[in-house]
């Protein structure tokens, strides 16, 4: 259980955290600093550099039984925050309205009322992956030799999910986040002068084709298998100038599916469609992948274990929200896992995530690290 002195010691890290955001790939204070905090818990083991920035405790109890991962993330956005509170980001065009800073929070209580009433049995990893905002970092994590010493056989998380009564958690079995792809295609001709636009190749054209193409491949419609979304985020073609006649151009879609399967099939058809239209104008065509996010799935067996957890500590729950069109970095840890996300409710009418007004609710600390800890118990129990 957290005393007062926690939730204030707590609360003024998180709000430190909030101070000094990192971004994709840049969490090296970050990481220190949960480092040095995870040391004052006396884990068995803290690991570091995993994936990156990543870190790790493991609270091995020396006996059989399973190993269960509760991840937070380390990054943050690029965004100009516009909060007027005492901890607001100190760094310029970067700042922590996704809430991580009180996921990482509530993984440090977590660990503190481990460390105070040791499992009985099986190991409790804290996992603080780096790079989710980019779809980078879980993928890094797992594949880090690192990992396989800690590697998982239950995976939890808590997303805060603004929309939802504050407490209240927004889960179900299957599909919570759908996987997502970002694709940049570049058309490449040959600049001319403006006045002579015949002696080059311009891309315009093609983009004019390709626009539209590309969102012929959505489906939209529920989220079901055959679920599919394209959505044009950014197009550029030459450079701003009146005398030159452009010879290449470029386009940013986003594509979004149920299953990574389905988004094998979406690239695919993206891909041939673009190189179809570039060779149809007498173009070259290349193309560069980024934001790439699996599915995130709930197993039902997780899903019963998070829920059950719920029900004894009183945390109400449901399934309103969720699946969502929205793509999370923690599907990756359900591919050799038994995974569960769970969406925490700050308030129906609290500032959406990544917005320059968002704030981490400290009051969700106790609720988050209090299902943690109960999970941790059914499956591991107490010494």
């Amino acid at each position: 259980m957290l005393t007062n002195l926690d939730l204030m010691e707590l609360t003024e890290f998180r709000r430190e955290l909030h101070r000094h955001p990192e971004l994709s790939g840049e969490e090296v204070e970050t990481a220190r600093k949960i480092a040095a905090a995870l040391e004052s818990l006396s884990p068995t083991r803290i690991l570091t550099k995993i994936g990156g920035h990543g870190v790790a405790a493991v609270f091995d109890s020396g006996k059989d039984g399973p190993t269960v991962l509760f991840r937070a993330e380390l990054d943050a956005l690029p965004i100009q925050e516009r909060n007027d509170i005492a901890w607001s980001s100190q760094i310029s065009g970067k700042s922590h309205v996704c809430g991580h800073d009180g996921h990482m929070t509530m993984l440090l209580a977590l660990g503190r009322m481990i460390s105070r009433d040791p499992i009985a049995q099986g190991r409790v990893v804290l996992m603080f992956q780096p790079a989710e905002e980019d779809g980078s970092g879980a993928k890094a994590v797992i594949a880090d030799p690192v990992y396989q010493e800690i590697k998982a056989d239950w995976a939890f998380a808590i997303h805060i999910e603004p929309g939802r009564p504050f407490g209240y958690v927004s889960t179900c079995a299957g599909l919570v986040n759908c996987a997502s792809l970002g694709l940049k295609i570049k058309l490449m001709g040959k600049t001319a002068h403006a006045a002579d636009p015949e002696d080059g190749v311009s891309p315009a054209p093609a983009l004019a084709d390709l626009i539209p193409a590309l969102s012929v491949l959505e489906q939209g419609g529920s989220l079901d298998a055959d679920f599919r979304l394209a959505t044009i985020t950014h197009v550029k073609i030459g450079e701003p100038s009146f005398g030159v006649a452009p010879g290449e151009g470029e386009i940013f879609v986003t594509l979004r599916t149920t299953g990574d399967k389905g988004m094998e099939q979406l690239e695919s058809a993206a891909r041939s469609l673009a190189i179809s239209t570039a060779e149809k104008f007498g173009l070259t065509v290349d193309f560069e992948v980024s934001d790439n996010f699996a599915a995130s799935i709930n197993h039902p067996d997780a899903h019963t274990v998070a829920t059950k957890a719920m029900d004894a500590i009183e945390v109400a729950y449901g399934d309103a929200g969720v699946p969502m069109r929205a793509s999370e970095d923690f599907g990756v840890f359900g591919w050799n896992a038994k995974a569960a996300m769970l969406c925490l409710g700050p308030g129906e009418d609290y500032p959406a995530l990544h917005n320059p007004d968002y704030d981490f609710h400290d009051d969700l600390i106790p609720i988050g690290s209090a299902i943690f800890e109960r999970i941790a118990r059914d499956l591991l129990g107490s010494a």
